[in-house]
């Protein structure tokens, strides 16, 4: 056996993830233990996931072993392909800047009633659980590490238990992740079934009929939509990420969801024998819909942190409308455009993980120095933040997908694929796809239009509260993981072609088709379909961005050096502005409430104080939430206290109801 391979590389780096959990346990009464000691094994483990990611993507080739582990007829298999190296490259990169920056973000949990090694120990078991989800090339190893990853970012969620919102998002958390893993499982049976095996490559030369092969898709599609946050199985995402820890969230929200993003592509384009068009159509309507959605609900919220969890719903929707894209167009006959979209979706996918981390990251500096989650209580942060100010700005360009960061790029492949429809003979599919792409635009301006919000509200203006006055900087830990993130978004947008040319072996892999012709041209341009269709060169937009940057800055300069005497303006009789007077979220997204207003639960009172004054409250809640969970809640409440009457207190009445039990047991069997 081969040691220097990617995959025993890969092994190494959940070994060191294990032991960064295992360290974290025994630092009961020594924090330093936790905070050096288990960071830096999670750190190698992410340095290691990397570097196994870029060498995977490099040889594409499949390297395979067996673990001596599992059941006695089962062993585990292990799998390092192009596809799953990807995913170990963005599990890496996320959680090296989550090492890095955690060191100095819980020593706010020191001194409290939070307990250090159940926060350590659970994150190392979270990261092993996604690290072997995207090895695991059985069935049974998927599933178990599935579960682990469920289970230990349950006990993140709750990590702050004495607060009844976290047990809340914990207890639907968990309800969903149950409901997501249960039909994930019922997938990979119907597979096994065909395949005679739980192997993958059992799986793989199944022959299914189209009926069963649908069946195998939607029940994926249900539980990797549910984990990934499709609308209308993404009510739990806003509660769990907002109540975990920040750098918690940042792993949750920038690598949980793409975990479950890599089962959904395995299962559909990989396990799959054959790719049916309306698959893709599915997809597309589901992540359009959801992208759109996404961005409303964020546009509604003050709370930062579940600002960030929607527009994680919205981007989501982005990516699964790129692979939706893809299965439409390798169901009917075109790989080159099947490629074209998996690319938009993968790279999308790496983009969202770097921005929404370094966002999450952002927030969780804001929280740790003013004590604030709700925007209308904070304001003039810049002035106290410079760093995190400039990092997490670097963060709403690129969620925004604005040039030359490396939102737009992947958004604009999606363009580019979806532009594409006119190739397709069914007239129906050519009329959606446009409709998909208007809907992708409009989600792109409400998203850019939400972070103006968010930017303007929290770092701009006045301080707008005790809290955001007494705002400090924030330690290097935090600022060098930040600012890790902010060069990454920056890189991935301005050099792109470096990194689709190693991500060429993916569609390779699962379409049978490469895009190599994309930087035919050069690192210089990117020609998604060829040069005389559309092409895009981030260096030269990044050189016209700093030439205007450049020339802007010496005009001001030169304007500042004529003199110019300067005083107060007439001001018309009005009071000196306070921090009261500026326009606060609420006020920012009151026109686009009104709009879109039939989505929203919206309730809308101002009360009258005995003084005079006036007092506006807004609530604004998920409709879907009343019409699909709510319901679903109180049944279930209501069967629970039926059955609880079977608790009578009488041993006499137990003892029945073992004897029924039996006895219909005894039944059935016979």
């Amino acid at each position: 056996m081969n040691l220097m391979s990617p995959v025993n590389l890969a092994l190494l780096a959940v070994l060191l993830t294990l032991t960064s959990s295992v360290v974290s346990l025994g630092s009961g009464g020594r924090p330093w233990l936790l905070r050096y000691v288990a960071m830096a094994c999670l750190g190698l483990s992410g340095i290691a996931s990397v570097t196994t990611g870029l060498w995977s993507l490099q040889v594409q080739t499949a390297d395979l072993l067996q673990l001596p582990m599992g059941l006695p007829w089962l062993p585990w298999q292990v799998r390092l392909d192009a596809l799953s190296g990807f995913f170990l490259l963005i599990i890496g990169l996320i959680t090296t800047a989550v090492a890095i920056y955690a060191p100095g973000y819980v020593t706010e949990y020191q001194n409290g009633r939070d307990s250090l090694p159940v926060l350590g120990g659970f994150t190392g078991l979270f990261v092993a659980g996604m690290q072997l989800v995207v090895l695991a090339d059985d069935a049974f190893l998927f599933m178990v590490a599935w579960e682990l990853m469920s289970l230990s970012s349950y006990f993140l969620v709750t990590f702050q238990h004495e607060q009844s919102a976290s047990r809340r998002a914990g207890l639907l958390y968990l309800i969903m992740a149950h409901i997501s893993g249960l039909t994930i499982l019922l997938a990979f049976g119907v597979l096994a079934g065909f395949g005679g095996t739980f192997s993958f490559e059992a799986m793989r030369l199944a022959e299914l009929s189209p009926g069963w092969g649908s069946a195998a898709f939607g029940l994926a599609l249900l539980g990797f939509g549910t984990k990934a946050g499709l609308v209308p199985l993404h009510a739990w995402l806003p509660e769990a990420h907002p109540a975990a820890p920040s750098h918690i969230s940042a792993l949750m929200s920038g690598v949980m969801l793409k975990v479950a993003v890599y089962g959904f592509i395995r299962m559909s384009f990989d396990l799959l024998p054959m790719i049916d068009w309306s698959w893709g159509v599915i997809v597309l309507l589901l992540g359009s819909v959801s992208s759109l959605l996404g961005v409303l609900y964020a546009l509604m919220q003050h709370d930062l942190k579940k600002l960030l969890a929607y527009h994680s719903v919205e981007n989501i929707g982005i990516i699964f409308m790129g692979l939706g894209l893809s299965l439409l167009f390798a169901g009917t006959g075109h790989p080159l455009l099947a490629a074209l979209g998996l690319i938009a979706g993968l790279y999308h996918t790496l983009n969202h993980a770097v921005f929404k981390a370094l966002l999450f990251l952002g927030a969780g500096a804001i929280v740790h120095t003013t004590g604030q989650k709700d925007m209308e209580h904070m304001g003039g942060l810049m002035r106290r933040m410079p760093w995190t100010g400039l990092f997490f700005l670097i963060g709403c360009i690129s969620i925004s997908a604005l040039p030359p960061f490396n939102g737009f790029i992947s958004e604009w492949l999606t363009f580019q694929t979806a532009l594409q429809a006119w190739v397709l003979e069914n007239g129906v599919l050519r009329s959606l796809i446009p409709i998909a792409a208007a809907m992708l635009a409009l989600t792109g301006a409400l998203a850019a239009a939400c972070f103006v919000k968010v930017y303007g509200v929290t770092f701009l203006g006045r301080a707008r509260g005790r809290a955001a006055k007494r705002a400090r900087k924030i330690n290097l830990y935090m600022r060098t993981s930040q600012g890790l993130l902010a060069v990454l978004c920056l890189l991935l947008g301005v050099f792109p072609g470096v990194l689709i040319n190693l991500m060429n072996g993916i569609p390779n892999l699962l379409v049978g088709q490469n895009l190599t012709h994309a930087t035919r041209n050069g690192w210089l341009w990117l020609t998604p379909i060829n040069a005389s269709v559309a092409s895009y060169s981030a260096p030269l937009v990044l050189i016209a961005v700093l030439a205007i940057w450049w020339l802007s800055a010496s005009l001001l300069r030169r304007g500042e050096q004529r003199r110019i005497r300067r005083t107060q303006v007439w001001d018309c009789g009005f009071s000196t502005p306070n921090e009261r007077m500026q326009y606060t979220a609420t006020a920012f997204a009151q026109p686009i409430r009104r709009v879109y207003g039939l989505l929203f639960r919206i309730e809308e009172t101002v009360d009258t104080l005995g003084d005079g004054s006036r007092r506006h409250k807004l609530q604004v809640t998920d409709r879907l939430w009343n019409l699909l969970y709510e319901p679903v809640n109180r049944w279930v409440f209501a069967a629970a206290r039926r059955v609880g009457r079977i608790q009578s207190g009488q041993v006499r009445g137990y003892l029945g109801w073992s004897l029924g039990t039996l006895v219909v047991l005894l039944w059935l069997i016979s």
